[in-house]
């Protein structure tokens, strides 16, 4: 039987602020510069970090737009060592599989990067965050609701979340090992649920490097007609 829609429910648009044309300009240009700043980290302190802070940065990714608003997301941040050393034992049993099965171009695309299939931090970095898709909701008696635009909306929330660490004063790293359907197991998640990533965050190590690399300038990254 089809469910009557429902009439939409509308209130003032309270939180908006508009700027003066050159503030607009500082704000956007200070906040690209900021951005700029961010660096894909592979090596990580284990110095904690307070909680307080994920949980804001968590809320900042719940602000993401999402398809029908069904906000299709959930995020398990793990911190316990043995959990972290499981699942760094599944991941690298994943990534072995992956260098030795996977095409000759793809492993010299990844070769500037200097990855292999060691990953010690996912140990090392206090916090590890999975990420999962809600394939399709669940109404509160158990039948499935559908969800539109997923890896979308998750796409995007995970990229709101991503910039919240960086301005936050933390380094971070996504990891997708191919399969991850582990995480799921590990983290004991419902069959709606879908791995995407797992966030690997926290402080860089004191003697962390980054591969020396250019980002695209803005002739080849934008059009405007």
């Amino acid at each position: 039987m089809t469910q009557p829609l429902a009439d939409p429910v509308f209130e003032p648009l309270r939180g908006y602020r508009e700027y003066p044309p050159e503030e607009m300009e500082t704000r956007s240009r200070g906040f690209a510069s900021e951005m700029q700043r961010r660096r894909t980290t592979r090596q990580f302190s284990e110095r904690m970090v307070p909680r307080a802070v994920i949980e804001a940065c968590l809320e900042t990714a719940g602000t993401a737009p999402s398809g029908a608003h069904l906000q299709p997301w959930h995020f398990v941040v793990v911190t316990d060592p043995t959990l972290k050393r499981r699942i760094r034992v599944a991941a690298e049993r994943a990534e072995e599989e992956f260098y030795a099965t996977a095409p000759a171009e793809w492993l010299a695309a990844l070769a500037p990067l200097g990855t292999d299939a060691c990953k010690p931090y996912l140990e090392a970095a206090p916090y590890l965050i999975a990420v999962f898709a809600e394939r399709y909701g669940l109404t509160d008696t158990g039948e499935r609701r559908a969800h539109y635009y997923v890896n979308e909306s998750v796409g995007i929330a995970t990229g709101f979340l991503l910039a919240a660490l960086h301005h936050a004063g933390l380094v971070a790293l996504t990891h997708t090992p191919n399969p991850m359907g582990f995480l799921s197991e590990l983290l004991e998640r419902p069959a709606n649920e879908r791995p995407i990533m797992l966030i690997v965050t926290g402080y860089p190590a004191s003697d962390a490097r980054v591969p020396s690399l250019h980002r695209k300038a803005m002739g080849e990254i934008a059009t405007f007609r």
